[in-house]
């Protein structure tokens, strides 16, 4: 009875441990079908995050700009004159206005407070006939012509102090030129059009009278240990008709000047040679029927904004043609209305414009992107605008005495999907092309920001890095998974997919420093091996059927592949050995000059053919992975039973190992691709990063992920550079998306397709 109770009872305990264990082991089922579950929708989670992110930094560059009115207010001080120009500094603080009496009135903005009234010092005898705002804009200079043949050079100025923790500004004016006035017609006749270009070292004065234009220059020369410095003046006459000149304007250089007749002519001189103009070039810049009412430089003063009678307003740009001689070319034109534009202003930093036209019409474009950004209805018959040097702000006088301060919203002008993906004219260009070029080091540049040739380069690297790693990677993974003897799969197995694990910037390191000038030195070798080892692996092949039998059978069966390294190895030596004497018995001692003179090819050290050996070399560990566990996976069953019926290994390979196997290959194709197209530091050390589209395997590229790395740490924050960059990754995050989708629909096609096999 004892004994019986004994078994009982361990019967008892063993069922009791059997149960703890059955619920221990599904305790612990459960918690790993959750912790699975929640990791997969913590990376879901993770990449929504990532795409909400960068679309929450790219969104504002598509945000439209906007103007509002901010205040409105009498016209200060209308008694000293009509206005000729209206200015404000970039603070949006203190504004002038210059009169047709030589007064300047200086005053607040925001209240139309008058702050400071200053008279330009003109003789008695004499009164104001002309007027113009000098260049460079920003330097806030300002000429008058004069009835008896002088003209004055006034430059207002704003000093910023802080006083009780308050910033206040502080207007003034002084004479850059000296108050005392400068005799352009020794004849005494008024001047009746003038214009300046005044710099710190030198100042160029064109002026016309009834009967002649004169064109004076100033250069001023500091001696070593002179306090004062000397004046040297350069006097010349432009032999043309000064009857019809309407409008005159000289270039921030001071080497150029642009003159345009009442019937729309525009004569361009090369007055770089002060003392003797050379005219370059006249033409009609605008149709016999209209005539053109407003005139101002683009910012760089690279490109001429001509407004017209029809109300449009055309890009005229200085474009060298096939002679390399520089031309005037419209490049581009915007419809602005159906009235005449009454005045242009150029904004100060960025190639955008202001435009009012003769309804009282506010325009604000941008040339490079070509489209309008605003368009608001201010006043009926204004005239005298003023555009912020920041372009946030606009001050307009209007018919009914009184001035109109907007304020102005515009962060990221320079975008439009024309300017991101297609052919854009940009200045200095012969024609339209797609160009990243982000910043440079002047206000004056024009931000080029074309994806096209970023995405460009991004395909061209991965393509050539998959036409390196694709056969070799697939056809090893062939080779080890089928043909191979397990025991030697055992280790060559492990020690491909240890070359994944090295750092892509070693390999970019390697590629930059020694591969590239390698190549570079053996370049016939290099393509010498594609003939040379193919043959010698051909020829140990064609010997090997005459090798003695018994010692065919030493040698263990799948482990041929080993006596072939050193036949490869060997071509491979002997195809660089014979690189030198291929070039100068074949191409005349180069092989990269017969490139370039016989078929018009280049040659960049760093290039596709680079990166396709290095990203290759890198992209290779991943196929080869995936794609050897694909095929080796393949049930026994079917390949036995394949060779049972009759087929031979070949046969059985590519009749039913590869078919079955087709998805698992397909990934591994696609998860290689994906890994070079997001490659980063293999290309950005690799290859000259210049942003080209050329197809050509001896050019280099620049991708997207390597056109973040580089110029990410330079983007100043929240900038439309900034913002740029940030699209760039919004596109290859999208690309990415949208391509492993596709590729993901595809592989279970082909599972489902090939499951009943």
């Amino acid at each position: 009875m004892s004994e019986i109770n004994t078994h009982t009872h361990l019967s008892v305990m063993h069922k009791s441990s059997n149960s703890f264990y059955q619920k221990w082991r599904l305790a612990k089922d459960t918690i790993a079908r959750y912790g699975v579950v929640a990791g997969g929708m913590g990376v879901i989670a993770a990449v929504v995050m990532i795409f909400f992110y960068l679309l929450y930094v790219v969104f504002p560059l598509f945000l439209p700009a906007t103007a509002e009115s901010a205040s409105q207010y009498p016209v200060p001080e209308p008694a000293l004159g009509k206005t000729l120009l209206l200015d404000m500094e970039e603070q949006n603080q203190v504004a002038a206005r210059f009169t047709d009496t030589g007064n300047i009135v200086f005053f607040d903005v925001a209240s139309g407070k008058t702050l400071l009234k200053a008279a330009v010092t003109i003789p008695a005898a004499s009164h104001i006939t002309s007027f113009a705002q000098a260049t460079p804009v920003n330097e806030g200079a300002v000429i008058y012509g004069l009835s008896n043949g002088q003209a004055v050079i006034v430059k207002h100025q704003y000093k910023v102090t802080y006083a009780n923790n308050a910033k206040v500004i502080t207007p003034s004016i002084e004479y850059p030129m000296g108050d005392k006035p400068l005799v352009l017609a020794e004849s005494g006749l008024a001047l009746d059009k003038i214009t300046a270009q005044i710099s710190d070292g030198s100042t160029t004065v064109v002026a016309k009278t009834a009967q002649h234009i004169y064109l004076s220059s100033f250069q001023k020369e500091q001696a070593l240990f002179a306090d004062e410095a000397t004046l040297t003046r350069t006097d010349a006459m432009l032999n043309l008709p000064t009857s019809g000149v309407q409008d005159m304007l000289i270039d921030k250089d001071g080497s150029h000047l642009y003159l345009l007749s009442s019937q729309g002519r525009l004569d361009f001189y090369d007055i770089g040679d002060k003392s003797s103009p050379v005219l370059k070039q006249a033409q009609n810049i605008v149709d016999a029927k209209q005539s053109i009412t407003s005139l101002t430089f683009l910012n760089g003063d690279l490109s001429l904004l001509v407004g017209d009678s029809s109300g449009l307003v055309a890009q005229w740009s200085m474009v060298r043609d096939e002679s390399n001689r520089s031309m005037m070319q419209k490049i581009r034109a915007f419809k602005v209305s159906d009235k005449a534009v009454i005045a242009l202003k150029s904004e100060q930093r960025r190639k955008g414009f202001l435009t009012l036209d003769a309804a009282g019409e506010l325009g604000i474009y941008h040339s490079t992107a070509e489209k309008q950004l605003i368009s608001e209805h201010v006043a009926d018959g204004l005239s005298a605008v003023a555009l912020s040097p920041r372009a946030n702000a606009a001050l307009m006088e209007a018919a009914d005495g009184k001035i109109r301060f907007w304020t102005i919203e515009n962060e990221h002008p320079e975008v439009s999907l024309k300017a991101l993906w297609q052919k854009v004219w940009y200045e200095s260009y012969p024609k339209p092309d797609y160009i990243w070029q982000s910043s440079a080091s002047n206000n004056d540049f024009e931000p080029k920001y074309s994806l096209v040739p970023l995405v460009f380069g991004t395909l061209k690297a991965a393509f050539y890095a998959m036409l390196v790693a694709m056969p070799l990677a697939l056809m090893g993974a062939i080779y080890t998974a089928y043909f191979m003897n397990p025991t030697m799969r055992q280790y060559v197995k492990p020690v491909i997919e240890l070359m994944g694990a090295l750092p892509t910037v070693i390999l970019g390191f390697l590629a930059g420093l020694w591969l590239a000038p390698f190549i570079e030195e053996h370049l016939s070798g290099f393509f010498a091996l594609f003939l040379i080892v193919p043959m010698a692996i051909m020829v140990f092949a064609y010997c090997w059927q005459f090798m003695p039998k018994p010692f065919l059978e030493k040698i263990p069966e799948g482990s041929d592949a080993m006596l072939l390294v050193p036949v490869i190895l060997l071509a491979g030596f002997f195809a660089f050995s014979v690189s030198t004497p291929l070039e100068i018995a074949l191409f005349h001692g180069s092989l990269r000059d017969w490139f370039k003179n016989e078929l018009g090819i280049g040659y960049d050290q760093r290039n596709a053919l680079v990166v396709g050996v290095a990203m290759g070399f890198a992209v290779i560990p991943t196929i080869f992975s995936i794609a050897e566990d694909a095929i080796f996976s393949v049930p026994k069953h079917l390949t036995v039973g394949s060779l049972a019926l009759g087929a031979t290994p070949w046969q059985t390979l590519s009749k039913v190992v590869l078919l079955t196997a087709s998805p698992g290959i397909f990934s591994a194709v696609m998860i290689g691709f994906g890994r070079a197209v997001g490659e980063t530091m293999i290309v950005l050390m690799s290859t000259g990063n210049t942003p080209v589209m050329d197809l050509s395997v001896f050019q280099g590229m620049r991708t997207l992920a390597a056109n973040i790395a580089v110029e990410m740490p330079e983007s100043e924050v929240d900038s439309t550079h900034y913002r740029v960059l940030f699209l760039t990754a919004l596109v290859l995050f999208a690309f990415t998306f949208i391509f492993n989708t596709l590729a993901e629909v595809i592989r279970q096609r082909l599972r489902e397709k090939y499951s009943s096999l």
